[in-house]
C-alpha cells in the first residue's frame, strides 16, 4: 500500500513538473513571439522616420521636418484638440448609426430573401457612387451643419457591416439549425441561440474594415462641408490652402493616430467578446 502511495505522489509531482515546464515554455514561446511581432514593426517605423527626414531635409518647402510637425502639435494643443474632438464626434455618431442600419438590414435579408433581392441593387448603386460626389449634394439638403457629416461616415460604414453580417447569419450551422427547427423554435429563438453569436465573428471582421473607412468619411466630408466646426479634415484643406505644412501633416497625423485607437479598442474588444474564436471567419 505505501509502494502504491510513494508511486501515486512521484506520478503526481511529475505531472506537476511537466504542466510547469509547458506553461514556462509557453511563455517563453508567447515572449518570443511577442518581440517578433514588434521589433520589425519598430525597424519599418524608424526607416520611414529616416526617409521622411531626408526628404524633408531636400525639400523643405514640400514636406515638413518630423520635429516641426511635434513642435507645431505641442506649441497649438488647443487648436488640435477642439478639432480632434469634432472628428471623433462625427466618427461615432456616424459609425454607430452605418453599424446598426447595416447589421438591422443584414437581419430582415437574412430572414426573408425577397427583401434582398429588392434592396441589393439600389444599396450596390449608392455603393459604387463616388462619396465626394454625394457630400455636396447633402451639403445642399442639410446645411453646413454636423448631419452631412454624420450621413457620409455611415455610408462609408453602412456596405461593408451589411455585407459581413448577412455573411455571418447565412453562415449558421445548418445541423443545429436543423435541430432548432425540429424543436418548433420561433425564428426570434433561432436569432438569438443561433445565428447572432454565430455572426459575431463576420460582425468584429466588419468593423474592423468599417471603423478606419468611418475616419476617412468623416475627413472627406469635412473636406467639402467644414461648417462651423472644422474638424481635422478642414483643418488639413485650409492649412495646405495657406502652405502651412507643420498644420497640415499634424492634422494628418491625427486622424491616423485615430484610426489607429479605434481599431486597436477594437480588437480588445473582440479578445473579449470572442474569447472562443480563432482567427477570422470562414463562410462554409
Amino acid at each position: 500500500m505505501r509502494d502504491t502511495e510513494t508511486i501515486d505522489a512521484t506520478a503526481a509531482v511529475a505531472a506537476v513538473d511537466i504542466a510547469e515546464t509547458r506553461a514556462a515554455g509557453g511563455r517563453a514561446r508567447r515572449t518570443r513571439l511577442d518581440w517578433r511581432n514588434w521589433v520589425p514593426t519598430a525597424i519599418t517605423f524608424a526607416v520611414a522616420a529616416l526617409l521622411w527626414q531626408l526628404v524633408a531635409w531636400s525639400n523643405p518647402y514640400v514636406i515638413p521636418t518630423l520635429d516641426a510637425i511635434w513642435a507645431n502639435l505641442v506649441a497649438n494643443p488647443a487648436m488640435y484638440w477642439v478639432n480632434f474632438l469634432v472628428t471623433l464626434q462625427e466618427v461615432l455618431v456616424g459609425a454607430a448609426s452605418g453599424i446598426l442600419a447595416g447589421f438591422a438590414l443584414a437581419v430582415v435579408m437574412a430572414e426573408f430573401r425577397i427583401v434582398e433581392r429588392a434592396v441589393m441593387p439600389l444599396v450596390v448603386v449608392v455603393m459604387v457612387t463616388p462619396i465626394v460626389a454625394i457630400a455636396p449634394a447633402l451639403v445642399v439638403a442639410f446645411g453646413f451643419g454636423m448631419m452631412p457629416k454624420y450621413i457620409v461616415t455611415a455610408l462609408v460604414v453602412f456596405f461593408p457591416m451589411l455585407v459581413n453580417s448577412l455573411a455571418g447569419l447565412r453562415d449558421a450551422d445548418p445541423k443545429a439549425l436543423d435541430v432548432l427547427r425540429t424543436l418548433h423554435a420561433s425564428r426570434w429563438e433561432i436569432f438569438r441561440d443561433l445565428r447572432f453569436p454565430g455572426c459575431m465573428p463576420y460582425v468584429f471582421a466588419g468593423l474592423r474594415i468599417a471603423l478606419p473607412l468611418a475616419v476617412v468619411g468623416a475627413a472627406v466630408a469635412e473636406f467639402v462641408a467644414a461648417g462651423q466646426q472644422a474638424g481635422l479634415g478642414s483643418l488639413v484643406t485650409t492649412s495646405a490652402a495657406q502652405a502651412n505644412l507643420p498644420v497640415t501633416w499634424a492634422s494628418i497625423a491625427l486622424l491616423c493616430l485615430l484610426g489607429v485607437l479605434l481599431v486597436s479598442l477594437l480588437a480588445l474588444v473582440r479578445k473579449r467578446v470572442l474569447w472562443w474564436s480563432d482567427g477570422e471567419p470562414v463562410a462554409r
